[in-house]
C-alpha cells in the first residue's frame, strides 16, 4: 500500500527560509574523499562494527549519497557517510554517489551535527516491519509465531487502555524468546495470555512473556499440557500479580520484575497442575 506525503500535520516554518546553495549529486572518486578531523569522529569498535556489517551486506539500494562539501586541493570533506563509504572501499568500489553542498568548514561541522542530531530513531517495531516486508526469515518466522498465538506485533506505541487483545509492542522480548526458547514454548507462552480469560489485553509484553517462556522452558510437562494449562493460566491473575510485584516500590528492574513474576508463575502451576500432569485429550 502507498500514500502520498502530506503536511497537514505540521505548522508551516516560522524562520526564514534560507536553504543556501542548491546541492548537486554526481559519483565522486573515493581518493578525492576526506575526513575533516577536527569534528568528524574517528571510526571506534562500534563504528567498525557498522562498517563490517554494511560492507558484508553491501547493497546500493541501502546506500544512501555521502553528503561532502568541497575543499582546497580538489577535494571533498566527507560531511557524512564516513562508515558506508569505507564499507564501499572494501568492496572495491572505486566512487560512490555524493551529495555535494557548498559549505565552509563551520557549516560543515553544523551540518554533520545535525545529520547525525537530527535522527528519528527507528522503533523495534518498525524495523520489525521493515523486515517482513524484505521477507527476512527470522521476522517471518516471529510472525508465524504470532499467527499461531493470536498475537499482533503494533507498529508504534498505544496507551494501556488502547491496547487490544493480543496487541503488543514488545517485539524484542518476542524476538529474544523466539531465539532462546524456541517456537513451540513461545507460541506456547503467548496462548498462555491470549487465550485465558478476557484475553488479557495489555498484558502481552516483556514482563510477562519472558517469565512464561522460562518456566514452560524449565518445565515442559507444563508446557505440552495443553487444555490443561490453559485451563489452569485461565486462573491467574496477570493484573494482581503484577500489582504484588510493584506495589510500594517508586522503581522495579525489569530483570528483577521478571524473575519475580517467573517465581510467582512457577509457584501457581505448581499448585494447580502439580509437578507432572497428563496431556488433555
Amino acid at each position: 500500500m502507498f500514500v502520498a506525503l502530506s503536511t497537514r500535520r505540521f505548522a508551516s516554518p516560522s524562520s526564514e527560509f534560507s536553504p543556501g546553495p542548491a546541492p548537486i549529486l554526481n559519483w565522486v572518486s573515493i581518493e578525492k574523499l576526506v575526513v575533516d578531523v577536527t569534528y568528524q569522529r574517528e571510526i571506534g569498535r562500534r563504528g567498525a562494527a557498522n562498517v563490517t556489517q554494511i560492507a558484508e551486506n553491501f547493497d546500493w539500494s541501502k546506500f544512501a549519497p555521502v553528503i561532502v562539501a568541497p575543499v582546497e586541493g580538489g577535494f571533498f570533506a566527507i560531511v557524512d557517510g564516513q562508515h558506508r563509504t569505507t564499507a564501499a572501499m572494501l568492496r572495491g568500489q572505486e566512487q560512490v554517489p555524493c551529495q555535494i553542498v557548498q559549505a565552509d568548514r563551520a557549516q560543515q561541522a553544523a551540518a554533520y551535527a545535525a545529520v547525525n542530531g537530527n535522527v528519528t530513531k527507528t522503533t523495534a517495531q518498525q524495523l520489525y516491519h521493515a523486515k517482513l516486508a524484505a521477507k527476512d526469515e527470522e521476522a517471518l518466522a516471529l510472525a508465524e509465531v504470532c499467527a499461531a498465538a493470536g498475537v499482533e506485533i503494533l507498529r508504534k506505541n498505544l496507551v494501556r487502555a488502547a491496547i487490544q487483545r493480543g496487541q503488543t509492542y514488545s517485539v524484542t522480548s518476542l524476538i529474544r524468546c523466539f531465539n532462546k526458547y524456541g517456537r513451540n514454548t513461545l507460541i506456547t507462552a503467548l496462548q498462555c495470555i491470549t487465550e485465558t480469560a478476557d484475553g488479557n489485553p495489555g498484558f502481552v509484553r516483556g514482563t510477562f512473556i519472558e517469565p512464561l517462556c522460562e518456566v514452560l522452558h524449565e518445565a515442559p510437562q507444563w508446557r505440552d499440557a495443553g487444555e490443561a494449562l490453559l485451563r489452569a493460566m485461565d486462573k491467574f491473575k496477570f493484573a494482581d500479580a503484577w500489582g504484588e510485584i510493584a506495589a510500594g516500590r517508586d522503581q522495579i528492574f525489569p530483570a528483577t520484575a521478571k524473575k519475580m513474576m517467573a517465581d510467582k508463575i512457577r509457584k501457581f502451576l505448581l499448585r494447580r497442575l502439580g509437578s507432572s500432569v497428563t496431556k488433555a485429550a
